[in-house]
């Protein structure tokens, strides 16, 4: 496993540094930096600062995911998913939970709320083209490799 330096701005005294939670997890904890709860009503979306800036170098991106706990247990994950920091923006971390239960969640200070994976990121240089080469499954779209 690779390791880079990453630097972090702490924008607040009550920011938590990202953590990983075991020596092979490839996401770091990623933690609320709210003075007091903040509560999340079921189909509602809630912007939670994390009191914390990143310097990710270039040719990588941050990608928030959901923690699979807070996820599968209570409902809570990132309302687009997948967040995707680029290696120029410096401004805050905030991460948008979207509360997908059936029940009012409250997010509390310090709560571990997503993770977030350092990847490589490769730039692509589009080109348009007349034609496509041919391929065995061809244009077939969702569900076409296959049934459950």
């Amino acid at each position: 496993m690779e390791t880079r330096k990453l630097l972090v701005k702490k924008l607040s005294p009550n920011a938590v540094m990202p953590k990983y939670a075991s020596s092979s997890a490839a996401g770091a904890d990623i933690y609320a930096c709210i003075d007091e709860g903040v509560a999340i009503a079921p189909g509602e979306t809630a912007l939670i600062p994390t009191g914390i800036a990143l310097r990710i170098p270039d040719g990588y991106a941050g990608f928030v995911f959901a923690r699979s706990g807070l996820a599968t247990k209570n409902g809570i994950a990132p309302a687009n998913k997948v967040g995707v920091i680029d290696s120029d923006y410096r401004g805050e971390l905030m991460i948008s939970l979207y509360n997908q239960s059936a029940a009012e969640y409250i997010v509390m200070p310090g709560e571990r709320i997503a993770q977030l994976v350092i990847m490589p990121v490769v730039t692509a240089l589009f080109e348009e083209a007349g034609e496509l080469d041919v391929t065995e499954r061809g244009n077939g779209g969702f569900g076409s490799t296959g049934s459950l």
